[in-house]
């Protein structure tokens, strides 16, 4: 079976300096569709104006992850770290006990949109973490890259949860077919550009929850990038 989520079906909340679009219900955005797909809480669609961003604040027991589409965003953390993230890198932060950080725009003209990400961990309480990887084109483009699971395979960032995310590029002729493992459902989140997905026409801010479905197909691509969500 596979279910849409319609970009323009999305929560929406526009601050000014920050416009969200929310695939599950977050904030003031309240579905009860819509809570969450398995582990996948969070997939906050972020456009954030230039030199603005969150101020510090806390977090406990999530796995956070954040995915630069394009520009910048400068991170700062209660453990110590700080670096800016750029398109190609996952960052994962494991709250854990607890965690204070603050997320900026860098730049002093140009806007920022990234994806806000929350998984909910198979465990409370542990050790806050962080994490942060780069992942080349040329390791997504026309296949999915493991960049995030529960045992860091592949060089991938770990989580705390029987999650897998993939990112794929699909331009033109590239297209990939794979088969799904039973018992196992997928939520392909369209972050921009157009793609098929088992047939179906999908653009960017879209997603299909795949559920008892034998295989995932990706095709006839437009400056497509794809994340897959692997989970029980």
């Amino acid at each position: 079976m596979i279910t849409l989520r319609k970009s323009d079906e999305r929560g929406h909340a526009n601050h000014g300096w920050l416009d969200s679009n929310f695939s599950f219900s977050f904030a003031e955005y309240y579905d009860p569709a819509h809570m969450h797909f398995g582990a996948l809480r969070v997939i906050n669609d972020d456009r954030i104006a230039a030199g603005m961003g969150f101020g510090m604040h806390p977090h406990q027991d999530m796995e956070i992850i954040t995915y630069v589409l394009s520009g910048a965003i400068e991170h700062r953390d209660s453990m110590g770290n700080g670096s800016i993230i750029r398109p190609g890198n996952v960052q994962r932060m494991s709250a854990g006990t607890g965690v204070r950080h603050s997320e900026f725009n860098p730049s002093s003209s140009e806007e920022t949109h990234l994806l806000q990400i929350w998984i909910m961990p198979n465990q409370k309480g542990i050790p806050p973490s962080y994490e942060e990887k780069i992942f080349a084109e040329a390791e997504k483009r026309g296949q999915l890259r493991l960049v995030a699971s529960p045992n860091a395979e592949q060089g991938s960032v770990l989580i705390h949860q029987d999650v897998r995310l993939y990112v794929g590029l699909f331009d033109g002729d590239e297209a990939l077919e794979q088969a799904i493992q039973m018992g196992r459902k997928l939520y392909v989140h369209i972050a921009r550009g157009q793609v098929e997905v088992n047939g179906i026409a999908l653009k960017a801010g879209d997603a299909a929850m795949l559920t008892q479905e034998s295989k995932l197909a990706l095709k006839n691509g437009q400056a497509a990038e794809v994340l897959v969500f692997d989970l029980f």
